[in-house]
């Protein structure tokens, strides 16, 4: 699930999904470094049938990092070939680059702005 490159942002939480469904969530990551534009990975414990597109889900992901101190717009779905049945990859606005450097997170992409 994790290596020694992750950030892991939360611990486990339920998260409800649009049929009221309580969702085990194992934890929300991100790699610690990358170029601008951050995938944040949301394992899940049990297969999700279909919640990836999920509006509701998503919104309580985003409502997580905000609890946590994310200020900025909701995420976005990353592409589809990086969704597996455990995993939701989300494709983060440019606004969540603050948190995640007061997380950790390089940019590698600012090396070459000098």
């Amino acid at each position: 699930m994790t290596t020694d490159t992750d950030i892991e942002l939360s611990g486990p939480f339920k998260a409800t999904d649009g049929g009221g469904q309580a969702l085990d969530v194992k934890a929300i990551r991100i790699f610690d470094e990358g170029y601008g534009i951050i995938d944040v990975y949301v394992d899940f414990a049990k297969p999700l049938d279909g919640g990836h597109k999920d509006p509701v889900l998503l919104r309580a992901i985003v409502e997580r990092l905000r609890a946590l101190g994310y200020k900025g717009p909701d995420f976005g779905l990353s592409d589809a070939g990086l969704q597996e049945s455990k995993l939701i990859v989300l494709e983060a606005p440019e606004e969540f680059a603050a948190f995640a450097k007061s997380r950790g997170w390089k940019n590698l992409a600012e090396e070459f702005d000098e």
